[in-house]
């Protein structure tokens, strides 16, 4: 049989209820306030020591704990921990500060052969040189000593975050001819919807994808099968039959693909890409280009035909390292997406006759493609 408890009744206010009850069925709230919350209520309910006990499997000393913290101090404070006064650090922010600035310097600094730090070469570099940098405290640093001081920067010394710098000192201005290219289309576009016509001026996004990788496999593709494995089986070696480049043109009007496949890209299948634009639309119109500067786009070759051409083509170049701004790369990210991948072929001949096929299927349901962001105009 319990005894009955000698402690004082524990009296709740509805607020202070309320608050406990939140509490204990918290998930989000740290689990020794979860578990001090059920204590104090279930005390003020009235059950026994005993009983409490038991029913929360919490010992006794932890019960009688948190019941005289609630009846000193309330039974909301009695949730909380008590502020402890934090131990002086063992290392000091001087040595914090060493090793962020050895964090933020290359390894084949100091003499070894590594590009960037990893956090175990890090700590031993720290171990090995905080005596006779100053730093005594670190001289047993850890791997995860370490951790804990470049996580409160933070710091991530062990990777790498590629970058483009602008090397085109005309970016800006290069920047916006075309992005009012882009919106002189979206002008002329919404004009031909309401009024349709010919246009006298088509506008094109061209570019090539280079590297096609032609790869055909060891072994055959193991089909799915349920119960054994939801997804095609395929052997991890192949076999390589070359590359192909993909030059494509995105006639931003309509969306209509016209492309050119070849093991190489030089001025002569660039002009080949020309000539099939020159057969695709009506001899009226003027064929403006977005493209960059690739050397077979302004080649001496490139250019001679051209002539023989006057006034049929017109040249808008993007920035140097500013091939984001050409609209057909989205073609190219929807072929990556779609009939290019995981192709696996038995020659360089099919893998073009494939890419041939799969520009076929995106020209019997085009999509226009456009540039939404115009706000660069307005800076």
């Amino acid at each position: 049989m319990a005894t009955t408890s000698k402690y004082p009744k524990l009296i709740l206010t509805p607020e202070q209820r309320h608050t406990l009850e939140q509490t204990a069925q918290s998930r989000t709230r740290p689990v020794r306030e979860v578990q001090r919350a059920q204590i104090l209520l279930h005390y003020a309910s009235g059950q026994s020591i005993t009983t409490l006990s038991r029913a929360l499997q919490v010992s006794r000393v932890a019960v009688y704990k948190w019941i005289r913290r609630a009846l000193a101090v309330g039974a909301e404070t009695a949730l909380h921990d008590k502020y402890h006064r934090p131990k002086v650090p063992v290392i000091s922010e001087e040595a914090k500060a060493w090793v962020v600035s050895l964090a933020c310097s290359k390894p084949k600094d100091h003499g070894y052969a590594a590009e960037v730090w990893s956090h175990r070469q890090l700590a031993q570099h720290v171990r090995e040189t905080a005596l006779t940098q100053g730093h005594p405290s670190l001289r047993r640093a850890a791997k995860a000593t370490i951790q804990r001081i470049l996580k409160n920067q933070p710091l991530q010394p062990h990777k790498v975050k590629y970058y483009m710098e602008r090397r085109d000192p005309e970016f800006d201005q290069k920047m916006r001819e075309v992005l009012l290219v882009y919106q002189e289309v979206s002008l002329q576009n919404q004009a031909v919807r309401d009024l349709p016509g010919t246009p006298s001026m088509v506008t094109v996004s061209v570019d090539e994808k280079p590297g096609v990788q032609a790869l055909g496999s060891i072994a055959r593709d193991l089909p799915p099968q349920p119960g054994q494995h939801p997804q095609w089986g395929r052997d991890y070696e192949y076999r390589r039959y070359g590359t192909l480049s993909i030059l494509a043109g995105l006639d931003l009007h309509d969306g209509h693909v016209t492309a050119e496949v070849h093991p190489r890209h030089r001025s002569r299948e660039f002009i080949l890409l020309l000539k099939a634009l020159d057969a695709h639309y009506p001899p009226g119109c003027v064929i403006r280009l977005v493209l960059d500067n690739h050397s077979s786009h302004i080649s001496q070759e490139t250019m001679a035909w051209l002539a023989s051409k006057p006034n049929r083509f017109r040249y808008v170049h993007t920035p140097k390292h500013g091939s984001w701004l050409n609209l057909v790369e989205t073609l190219f990210g929807k072929m990556a997406r779609t009939f290019l991948k995981h192709v696996r072929v038995t020659s360089r001949e099919e893998l073009k006759d494939r890419i041939l096929l799969g520009i076929a299927e995106i020209n019997q349901e085009p999509v226009v493609h456009r540039w939404k962001n115009f706000d660069a105009l307005n800076m």
